[in-house]
């Protein structure tokens, strides 16, 4: 696995439970990120959030009061001043298929199985950046493309608007870099 540099990134980290919130914060400043933010609910990280410039938010998926689907839903929804293209790592103990294909549905860019340790999240972020995703916008869906593969030689139904029209949705992913 290629080392990068990621001092320059800023990240929070979003966990009702103080003790995992430590961890992954130590284990983030461990690979060298120097900002590492803490929000101990979704209320907290959406001003944190809307305060400072975030490159990756790290949340739990099951937490009181705002939940994890909710924060994510308000991220990608791109109120508040929020970048909606944002990389979001849902970590959760609980990882039953239904829970991970909802936080795929939710929009999620990557996911993480508890306990968390410093060498699966940091494959996590090097997958963000050595495979970044195309945003994406549907009728009911926006976030990272849920498909993980381009195949040239799928022959099933088209679902895409794109597909059908041979033309392209807008470049989303250019919202951020302009």
């Amino acid at each position: 696995m290629k080392a990068y540099s990621l001092e320059n990134v800023s990240a929070l980290v979003v966990d009702d439970n103080r003790f995992m919130r430590t961890i992954i914060v130590n284990v983030l400043r461990g690979l060298s990120i120097q900002y590492v933010a803490e929000a101990r609910d979704g209320h907290e990280a959406l001003e944190e959030l809307r305060a400072t410039a975030i490159d990756l938010v790290v949340m739990d998926w099951e937490m009181e009061g705002m939940s994890g689907l909710q924060l994510l839903q308000t991220i990608r929804s791109g109120k508040r001043g929020i970048n909606p293209l944002m990389p979001a790592i849902v970590v959760s103990a609980n990882t039953i298929a239904r829970n991970i294909i909802r936080a795929r549905d939710a929009g999620m860019t990557e996911f993480l199985a508890k306990p968390v340790s410093a060498a699966s999240l940091y494959a996590r972020i090097v997958s963000i950046i050595e495979n970044p995703r195309r945003f994406v916008r549907t009728g009911s869906y926006f976030g990272p493309d849920r498909r993980r593969r381009f195949d040239p030689d799928y022959v099933g139904p088209k679902r895409r608007t794109e597909d059908k029209t041979g033309g392209d949705l807008n470049d989303l992913d250019a919202v951020k870099r302009a």
